[in-house]
């Protein structure tokens, strides 16, 4: 008699809800050192995750009581850090082409001779030969390349290196040609056409909008369409496992991209990656109406292929000599930069792509070209009104000091990469000065001020390795490291900030920091889990920690086995 009520009396509390049934999860991380992101709960131990969702946060002994023996996934930290998936704010991804010549962080220029000689050989007459990422700001005699570097090896074929900023690029005159471009081509406007001072023929190097003039005269390979759909798409497949494998879970791509091309890596299971995907600004309302077939299709609502905001040039940069600036370059005189569009065009494209109801993220690099942009967005805001638009800008990479509290202000989104700060240091203050630097890559100042910062990489402009992003952040110092406390030391933030910005400040850009960012109930279950202690690491071991697991909506996409 007693067990039978002591047994309707457990019934009574179950049906009553006294007592609770724990819920089991799919996955769980337990022992681990957990920085959330979330300020209600900054540190933890553990992580439950069911479905693509984390349903608990807390210590390993809590967590422990929702493994389901022979069911629940276990992965012991063992005490390393355990981060939310890093989210690239600016990336230029998509398919990786086998033939592109790597030349990132090259010294000697006769490099690029001898790569171009061996693709030469490895290509047919009239093929198109393609590589980059040069800075000649690396070479031993830091002096732009010329077309003479090339033409040697390269007399049938046509040849096109972009700068590593991609807003200037090396041709050999096989190109010159082609394109009809001689002594006496005229600039266009926002463009340069390099010249050399004495005999006054084009160099070779090809900047901003001059690079529309260029025709390449190739011969396109002989490949079948099935041949170029399958190297494609393992361009793609390429493309995604080094994100991966880099603790890369969400990236936003700029401009254009191809949203079919990444339904069809979804439906076949090799999506690891969430996609945002922009288009080009304009102000031509027809041209917006489409985009807004294309939002409904690809809406803010979810979480994988997502359509991204609308981007758009004000200038160059500070390496090829053609940020917009208000003063003349130091080392330059006669030039203070290009504008791409003259700022009335902009201002109303501006107006009315904000009036439709689209975010915006212009790239803005001087300090004047940062400035038309600021003033576009008030503007936009003066005629259609404030709402939460979270208009970007950026790279936002040289601003004056007076600029700064704007951001906040506007509720504009620096969207920042911080490796550019080290790429660039060791010419900046040559182009643009010291009291123009103190605005240079200000990432402590912007975030004082009240802004938010969105932290991505460029790639591949840059390197997609979050880790050298980090670094930079934290430290303002050369990859090979030096002595001291870096260029600008006031800018320097630390590490937690340094991860804030690239998951949740990344998740804010793009109107998912309700679910997406920081490893909290309820939001998706984008987690990195990493083989140093970032927060603690000597600064020498920031850039050489890696990934030991990605986990991108529950999913376990890369281990490295450890």
């Amino acid at each position: 008699m007693k067990i039978l009520i002591i047994t309707l009396s457990i019934i009574t509390m179950i049906i009553s809800g006294s007592i609770t049934q724990v819920e089991k999860a799919d996955m769980v991380i337990i022992n681990g050192k957990v920085l959330t992101i979330d300020k209600d709960n900054p540190t933890a131990e553990a992580i439950a995750i069911k479905g693509e969702k984390i349903i608990a946060v807390g210590t390993t002994a809590k967590i422990s009581g929702m493994i389901d023996k022979g069911q629940t996934r276990v992965i012991d930290a063992a005490g390393r850090l355990v981060i939310p998936g890093f989210n690239d704010a600016h990336v230029h991804f998509g398919p990786l082409d086998p033939d592109y010549i790597e030349l990132r962080y090259t010294t000697d220029p006769s490099v690029i001779t001898r790569k171009v000689k061996e693709q030469v050989a490895r290509s047919k007459p009239g093929e198109l030969i393609k590589g980059g990422h040069w800075e000649h700001e690396m070479f031993t005699d830091k002096k732009w390349p010329t077309k003479e570097l090339l033409d040697n090896v390269s007399p049938d074929n046509p040849v096109l290196l972009s700068r590593a900023d991609g807003h200037s690029i090396l041709v050999n005159s096989y190109v010159l040609k082609a394109s009809g471009i001689t002594k006496d081509t005229p600039n266009p406007f926002g463009g340069e056409i390099q010249k050399d001072p004495v005999t006054g023929e084009p160099t070779g190097i090809i900047k901003e909008n001059a690079e529309e003039l260029i025709k390449t005269g190739e011969v396109k390979p002989k490949r079948s369409p099935e041949e170029i759909a399958a190297r494609e798409w393992q361009g793609y497949l390429l493309a995604l496992k080094e994100a991966r494998e880099l603790g890369v879970t969400s990236v936003q791509i700029p401009g254009a991209a191809d949203f079919g091309a990444y339904e069809k890596l979804q439906r076949e299971g090799e999506l690891s990656c969430r996609i945002d995907i922009g288009k080009a600004l304009t102000g031509d309302t027809i041209m917006l109406k489409n985009y807004i077939v294309l939002k409904k299709k690809y809406p803010r609502e979810g979480n994988w292929i997502r359509f991204g905001y609308l981007k758009a040039f004000m200038d160059g940069t500070i390496g090829s000599g053609t940020a917009l600036m208000f003063e003349p370059f130091s080392d330059n005189p006669s030039t203070s930069g290009l504008a791409l569009m003259p700022y009335d065009k902009f201002e109303k494209m501006v107006v009315t792509a904000d009036k439709m109801g689209f975010q915006i993220g212009t790239h803005a690099i001087g300090d004047k070209g940062n400035n038309w942009v600021l003033n576009a967005y008030e503007k936009a805001q003066q005629l259609n009104g404030g709402r939460d638009s979270r208009h970007r800008i950026e790279h936002a990479q040289t601003l004056q000091l007076s600029d700064i509290p704007r951001f906040a202000k506007l509720g504009v989104i620096a969207s920042m990469q911080p490796t550019h700060c080290i790429s660039d240091k060791k010419f900046c203050e040559k182009r643009i000065g010291t009291e123009r630097a103190k605005g240079a890559y200000a990432w402590k100042s912007l975030a004082d001020a009240g802004a938010v910062l969105a932290f991505g990489t460029d790639y591949q402009v840059e390197p997609l390795n979050p880790m050298e992003g980090l670094y930079a952040a934290v430290t303002r110092k050369d990859r090979l490291g030096e002595e001291g406390e870096g260029w600008h030391p006031e800018q320097k933030i630390k590490m937690a900030d340094a991860i804030k910005y690239y998951t949740l400040g990344a998740a804010y850009s793009q109107f998912m920091d309700d679910r997406k960012g920081i490893i909290k109930v309820g939001f998706l279950a984008d987690i990195v889990i990493v083989e140093k202690d970032l927060l603690s690491v000597p600064e020498n071991e920031i850039m050489k920690t890696k990934v030991d697991y990605t986990i991108t909506g529950g999913k376990i996409v890369y281990s490295s086995g450890k």
